[in-house]
């Protein structure tokens, strides 16, 4: 069985936590919320979540991919350097990465958006075209292994992206 890291920190929003999270599970893969530390988190609207990982705890090996919610997480996950450096392996090993609403501030910190084309919420496109990236205003954007969405309204042709690219490995 596949598994996929499901990246959590405070302030996440919660439709682009929860519905991966349990999308991944109805087709058939092992979902794993991971944080910086294995503890409770904190949605934008006060939904708590548990991390069932803390990225100290996780062996890379044992992923097949990573999903990175949006809400304002990514700016306090990208201050990890263990989490930047979970993204960026599973990106340059070819694993899939999917980053969603704000989770390109994650792949900027990861420096793996240098001459790739993806979307993302449209506040951050300018910090995305600044870090190189050719960023574009669609539903869901697949280049290569990276999978990347605007928001919320995205989650299904996101997820089914996702679920897509893991199918065919």
């Amino acid at each position: 069985m596949k598994k996929i890291a499901v990246l959590i920190e405070d302030n996440f929003n919660e439709f682009e936590l929860i519905y991966p999270y349990y999308r991944l599970k109805e087709a058939g893969f092992e979902s794993v919320l991971v944080g910086p530390e294995k503890k409770p988190y904190h949605s934008k609207a006060g939904l708590v979540m548990n991390a069932e990982k803390s990225i100290n705890e996780v062996n890379f090996e044992e992923f097949d991919g990573v999903v990175i919610p949006g809400g304002y997480a990514p700016d306090r996950l990208r201050r990890s350097e263990k989490i930047l450096q979970f993204v960026k392996r599973m990106f340059d090993e070819e694993k899939v990465v999917g980053a969603i609403c704000h989770a390109g501030w994650v792949l900027i910190s990861a420096k793996v958006v240098n001459g790739v084309t993806m979307t993302g919420f449209y506040a951050i496109k300018d910090d995305l075209k600044n870090a190189g990236a050719n960023y574009v205003d669609e539903e869901v954007v697949v280049d290569e292994n990276l999978i990347t969405s605007r928001g919320p309204d995205d989650l299904p042709a996101f997820m089914r992206e996702i679920i897509n690219f893991l199918n065919k490995e």
